[in-house]
């Protein structure tokens, strides 16, 4: 096994929180300038949702199947085409002259290119951070957040100054600048894990001859425990927890992807804020306040989980329920200052429910089925989810987006309930104790 230098692993966290940043950043400048894009291409609202619509769409569809991969194709390579495609079809997106070439540059070369990149940098930080995983994985999530926030106001003030198309060629170029970046700096290991010793983490280590060590790693699992398709499927279709939480997670992305997606232009319409400003102010509390919210959740559930099993389930459904209303007064409310407490109250709650998303999920499968299942409620919540940009243009050209906004409350109630059943009715029967899932 190549040795690595003692701080690679704090250099490839650096070089993927970047990575990560520009995921995020480039799926949130779209949102930011469609008032420019609107009145430079003359297209309609729902057309523009119908863009936001594919992308979500393309995501969730190749998300599972990039799941796979990175169990059979070196991750440093499919984290490097990732950030290469997703770069090029932002940087192509600037070019666009039609519905259709949005479509083909941000919908099929970007949403797909992006699909590629999480779980492979997910499972590296895995590989190369053991002790320090939780922890490296926290800062990593962090980029989500700084890369929405930051890359509304930078794209809006791009906008605003030098043209729409200007933010998707600033944005793409620096993507296939860190593409470069990345190829060159970031190692791939491969480990095999029933005979590879990691010295960060090794649990046991035994001779079997005087020129051969055999070192296991808490990750080890014999090749006998491998396990098939058809033993997965037949192991994680069979929770009805799963479905509920399932569809819940989608009524949930189909709410986020609708807010994240015209929420800038509704401040940018509605209270004549300046471009920048709406693209920032719409993102910032809500994503300031959903930290807070995912830090206190999942504090109190892990402090409640040995005593109280329905604990991460009741914090999920707690979260659907009391952000509803916030999200009712964000579209309905004339004040800017009451729509901005709307947006952290949806947001805090919004942390509540992201806190025990697959805390929850992972409470009713054993551990060796976890990334299939994990895989299986993404692709679902993303394809439910992908409706709503389309859905909210046609509302906004027909009736209003005030109404549209309004109306994502009644999606959040509909899936608090289906948890509120599951919890009652199905996970009694599908709960896996700790102890027994170990």
């Amino acid at each position: 096994m190549n040795k690595q230098p003692p701080f690679y692993k704090w250099e490839l966290l650096l070089l993927l929180w970047v990575a990560y940043f520009l995921n995020q950043g480039d799926r949130q400048i779209y949102n930011a300038v469609l008032p420019l894009i609107k009145a430079d291409l003359k297209v309609s609202d729902v057309e523009l949702g119908m863009v936001a619509t594919a992308f979500t769409l393309l995501y969730g569809i190749f998300v599972p199947v990039a799941g796979c991969l990175g169990d059979f194709v070196t991750k440093k390579w499919i984290v490097c085409l990732s950030l290469l495609t997703f770069s090029a079809g932002t940087l192509c997106t600037g070019f666009s002259t039609s519905i259709l070439m949005l479509i083909l540059f941000r919908s099929v070369a970007t949403g797909v290119g992006e699909s590629f990149y999480y779980p492979a940098a997910n499972s590296l930080i895995g590989q190369y951070h053991h002790n320090t995983r939780a922890q490296a994985m926290a800062v990593h999530q962090s980029s989500l957040y700084v890369g929405i926030v930051a890359s509304s106001w930078i794209a809006g003030w791009v906008g605003e100054t030098h043209g729409w198309r200007a933010t998707f060629y600033t944005f793409g170029a620096f993507g296939l600048l860190m593409a470069a970046v990345v190829a060159v700096r970031l190692r791939n290991e491969h480990r095999d894990f029933n005979t590879a010793c990691d010295a960060d983490n090794p649990v046991r280590a035994s001779s079997t001859n005087a020129d051969k060590i055999v070192c296991v790693t808490r990750d080890a699992r014999p090749r006998s425990e491998a396990v098939t398709l058809g033993e997965v499927l037949c192991s994680v279709l069979r929770k009805p927890t799963l479905y509920f939480l399932s569809l819940a997670f989608g009524g949930m992305v189909f709410a986020g992807v609708g807010y994240m997606t015209w929420m800038p232009t509704f401040l940018y319409e509605k209270f004549h804020l300046s471009l920048k400003d709406a693209a920032l102010n719409s993102m910032l509390w809500h994503y300031i306040f959903a930290f807070l919210g995912v830090m206190a959740g999942g504090r109190v559930s892990d402090r409640l989980a040995a005593r109280r099993p329905t604990i991460r389930m009741e914090m999920e459904y707690l979260g659907l329920l009391l952000g509803a209303p916030f999200i009712w007064l964000m579209g309905m409310s004339g004040n800017l200052t009451m729509v901005y407490v709307a947006l952290a109250g949806f947001g805090f709650f919004r942390g509540i429910y992201d806190s025990n998303l697959f805390a929850a999920l992972f409470d009713v499968i054993p551990p060796k089925y976890r990334s299939s299942a994990t895989g299986l409620m993404l692709c679902c919540a993303f394809t439910v989810g992908a409706t709503s940009p389309v859905l909210l243009g046609y509302v906004k050209q027909h009736i209003s987006l005030d109404i549209g906004l309004s109306s994502l409350a009644f999606v959040y109630l509909f899936g608090g309930a289906l948890i509120v059943i599951a919890t009652k009715l199905c996970f009694p029967k599908d709960y896996v104790p700790e102890a027994k899932s170990e």
